[in-house]
């Protein structure tokens, strides 16, 4: 038989709340219906999950007592990623578009912002000069 540890039973107590908030129906939501289309929500379910426990005695307890001191914790972070849209015996993927997911996607959305400052300074720094230009040979 095995004995029974404080850290075993914290975590097991953790672990069947967080399955509780990560069966099917969080993933794939509940259908809605509306004007002959069906849409079907998709989510991406991200999970942590930490514990931490210490048994400690004194000189003055029996061996076979001890303190325990510990704690859990766990987070979740549900996310929409798409939607199931089915009409007409059909089914589409609508993705939700995300924000960029790395620097680099951020670079590559910005250039052709950063382009156009660019020109556009370039084109006032020649303007300039020429008008100096122009001063200057009259």
């Amino acid at each position: 038989m095995e004995k029974s540890n404080p850290l075993k039973d914290l975590m097991q107590t953790t672990l069947e709340h967080v399955k509780a908030l990560a069966d099917a129906n969080t993933i794939i939501g509940t259908p809605i219906q509306a004007e002959g289309v069906t849409l079907i929500p998709v989510s991406r379910l991200s999970l942590g999950i930490a514990g931490a426990g210490t048994e400690f005695s004194t000189k003055k307890q029996a061996p076979s007592e001890s303190n325990f001191g510990g704690g859990s914790s766990a987070g979740a972070k549900l996310e929409p990623v798409a939607f199931l849209v089915v009409r007409d015996g059909t089914v589409k993927l609508l993705p939700v578009a995300p924000g960029p997911a790395s620097t680099v996607d951020r670079v590559i959305e910005a250039v052709p912002e950063v382009v156009d400052k660019v020109t556009d300074f370039i084109e006032r720094r020649q303007e300039k000069k020429a008008q100096e230009a122009d001063f200057v040979s009259e």
